[in-house]
Parts: C-alpha cells; structure tokens; sequence
C-alpha cells in the first residue's frame, strides 16, 4: 500500500461494519499475498483469544478503504469473525497487522 492510499484510510468502529457493502472480488493481486494475509489472520486469531489483543485490519467497502482495531475471534474459510458476530469477508482484506 502506498503512502497516498494509507494517508485515505478511514477509520470504523466494529459497530459500523454490519452498515458496509462488500463485494464479491479479492484485493489482492497474487497467491503469495493471499497466503501471508492467511497467516497473520491465523496469527491474529491466536492474539485474540489467548492474550485479548487487539489487531489492526486493512480491508476495502464499495466506498474505500477503511482500518479497524479490534480482537479477532475467529476465522473460517472466507470470513473474519470478531465480536459478537461481526463479520470481515477475507477476500476484502489488504492488510493485517499483528
């Protein structure tokens, strides 16, 4: 990500997630991508439930991209599960940071 799309990241509450569109196509550009984003999901998930960590994600909406700090819960096969149910579709995520 460059520092112009960094300096054009709005900031959500969890709580403003369930009011978001997601489309259905990945952001990103390569397997090797989608496989270390993989990876510090599954990393977040652990810093989540065992010290209540929170992780920042990167993600794109209809309208942008936007940044979140919260504590993931879970994970599945195609979303990010954070608390009480909110959900982040993977595909949607550039970047995770633990």
């Amino acid at each position: 990500m460059t520092k112009t799309a960094a300096a054009m990241i709005s900031f959500v509450q969890k709580e403003d997630l369930t009011l978001l569109n997601f489309p259905n196509e990945e952001v990103l550009s390569n397997l090797e991508a989608t496989a270390q984003r993989r990876l510090a999901l599954e990393r977040a998930v652990v810093l989540g439930n065992t010290f209540k960590g929170k992780t920042k994600i990167v993600f794109e909406d209809v309208t942008g991209i936007k940044q979140i700090e919260t504590n993931i819960w879970g994970l599945t096969d195609k979303r990010v599960i954070l608390i009480q149910g909110i959900v982040i579709p993977i595909n949607r995520i550039h970047e995770v940071k633990v």
